[in-house]
């Protein structure tokens, strides 16, 4: 069928012979279906091809991206069915199933499921792409949280209702029970396939809920009832390895499970609350972490900065900001960029999130002593060339990090300030020496993530040039500006952004900025030297990111403050 589809196609002069071979290689590399290959390598618009279909197997077309189906329909045929032969049933009419197909042309298929479902198949053609996105989408809402709380009896119910009276024994046998185990999957499974970064699991006097981190904004998904949240958080606790009867003191577990053919790791937190355990599970997806240093949001002038200044055989490099921040992901992308087998990387984090190869990467463990301070002193011992702090948190760190980065050690780290200038404030307030930081400091990074609008649902914003104005867009570029915001589509799950972006603010320090820190300035008068010496602040990089379409009004003045 593949074959002749091509053929077809290249007769009537839709696609070239060349462009068919190039689809037919992605198609073998990477499988699915040869339309699907033709449209993502931009060789046929999805709408023409559709079209061709219905008019070649004469049978109708169907949209999926925006069609609503009935789990009732849905369990006519299993899942794995659908999946196994690419299609989705869509509506039941009468003695009828109305069904969307990749190959309408597959009569042995559609005698399969008459057989199946007792029913006349009515195919209709779709897309082999929006039929596999409709399966994920349909199938696992089908199996809501109703769905799953509705198959949990009421002695089940009883059996965990209250946290403090529960039998370990009983609530060891609740974890155990299917409905709970489905219910933690189904919110695992939905938070990474939405691209949550945690999923928050919240005890409260009269309410339980679930929440999840997408872009950095938190937002809320099910309320399950409360009276589960014991056999819940228990069941997480079996599963990354916890005591699950230790209920008064915080604890720290990890868990691995294959999501969608990934494998993720999962970091847990387990803190008491007055209403019960809250549990925090942030997902470390290996195969999204971008460590490419050309993606993360520099503009071609910074790369070529921060290179350079991590390239230096000596000296530090600081990256600042709030946690969640995206500092560990520019940390790692520049320890790749200068990862070579001529040097020797070392690495002291807190947790270690990320395995990567050629990286000699050490967990802290302030229980029993080894602490940044320690770990730094031990590596100065293993002949490194590059070391890798994962924050500044006291003077003792401090000190030993500028004393490595002064005897021939680069050092990379992070510290937790507003924005690059404070960061060098912060150093001395520790009690570092001001020469001790000039002398060490080649660059400080302040940096922010911003979401992305989706550019499925981009639309323009309403905004007047006056208030571009005062958030700081300069005059001369407000004229036939036209800003944009996303208006919530499938792709984004209504919300409007897809992704994030990085912002930076790069102080490097220049012998103006050094003779101002050896006077003891104000971090303010700092910036204004940084400012006249190139620096753009974080509001500027926005801005920036604002006027060529890529975030939002809302985001930037989310994430930044106005100079």
């Amino acid at each position: 069928m593949e074959e002749k589809l091509g053929a077809l196609l290249v007769r009537q002069k839709m696609i070239t012979p060349d462009q068919l071979r190039k689809a037919l290689e992605e198609q073998k590399s990477f499988g699915g279906r040869l339309g699907s290959s033709l449209t993502k390598l931009g060789y046929i618009r999805e709408e023409d091809l559709l079209k061709f279909l219905a008019k070649e197997y004469g049978v109708p077309s169907a949209d999926l991206s925006s069609v609503k189906i009935d789990p009732q329909v849905l369990r006519i045929i299993p899942r794995d069915f659908a999946k196994k032969n690419r299609l989705i049933p869509l509506r039941k009419e009468g003695a009828n199933l109305v069904v969307a197909m990749s190959d309408p042309t597959n009569i042995a298929l559609k005698d399969e499921m008459r057989f199946l479902t007792g029913l006349n198949v009515q195919p209709l053609v779709a897309p082999d792409h929006q039929i596999q996105e409709s399966i994920e989408r349909h199938y696992f809402v089908s199996e809501t949280i109703r769905d799953v709380m509705s198959e949990v009896a009421e002695d089940e119910m009883e059996l965990v209702k209250d946290v403090e009276d529960v039998d370990l024994t009983d609530l060891r046998a609740a974890t155990q029970q299917a409905p709970v185990i489905r219910f933690v999957n189904h919110i695992i499974t939905d938070a990474s396939r939405m691209g949550a970064s945690d999923i928050h699991v919240e005890p409260y006097e009269k309410l339980f809920r679930v929440r999840y981190r997408i872009d950095g904004v938190l937002h809320e998904k099910i309320q399950p009832p409360t009276q589960l949240k014991a056999a819940i958080v228990s069941r997480i606790k079996i599963m990354s390895g916890m005591d699950i009867a230790e209920r008064r003191l915080p604890q720290d577990g990890r868990m691995k499970m294959r999501i969608q053919g990934k494998e993720i790791d999962f970091r847990v937190s387990i803190i008491p609350t007055v209403h019960g355990e809250k549990v925090v599970l942030r997902l470390l997806d290996r195969e999204a972490l971008q460590v490419d240093m050309t993606k993360l949001g520099f503009t071609p002038a910074e790369i070529e900065m921060f290179r350079k200044c991590v390239m230096q055989p000596w000296g530090m490099v600081l990256i600042t900001g709030p946690t969640g921040s995206g500092k560990t992901t520019t940390l790692y992308s520049a320890i790749q960029e200068i990862n070579k087998v001529v040097r020797n990387i070392i690495t002291a984090e807190d947790p270690v999130e990320y395995n990567f190869s050629g990286i000699n990467q050490v967990q802290i463990n302030e229980d029993i002593g080894l602490t940044f301070a320690a770990c730094i002193r031990s590596f100065l011992r293993q002949d490194p060339n590059v070391i890798l702090v994962g924050e500044i948190r006291d003077y003792e760190t401090a000190e030993t990090a500028i004393k490595a980065a002064l005897t021939g050690h680069m050092v990379l780290t992070t510290l937790h300030t507003n924005d690059a200038p404070t960061a060098v404030t912060r150093l001395l307030n520790m009690g570092i020496e001001p020469f001790l930081v000039v002398s060490t400091v080649h660059l400080v990074g302040a940096q922010r993530l911003v979401r992305k609008i989706c550019a499925d649902c981009k639309e323009p914003d309403k905004v007047t040039p006056e208030f571009l104005e005062q958030l700081g867009v300069p005059k001369e570029k407000i004229s036939g500006l036209t800003v944009y915001k996303g208006k919530g589509c499938r792709t984004c799950n209504n919300m409007g952004y897809k992704g994030r972006i990085a912002l930076y603010e790069l102080m490097q320090m220049t012998d103006a900025v050094r003779e101002l820190v050896l006077q003891g300035a104000p971090a303010t008068e700092v910036k204004r030297q940084a400012v006249r010496d190139g620096m753009k602040t974080l509001r500027q990089t926005a801005l920036m990111r604002l006027q060529e379409g890529t975030t939002s009004v809302e985001e930037v003045l989310r994430v930044t403050l106005a100079d």
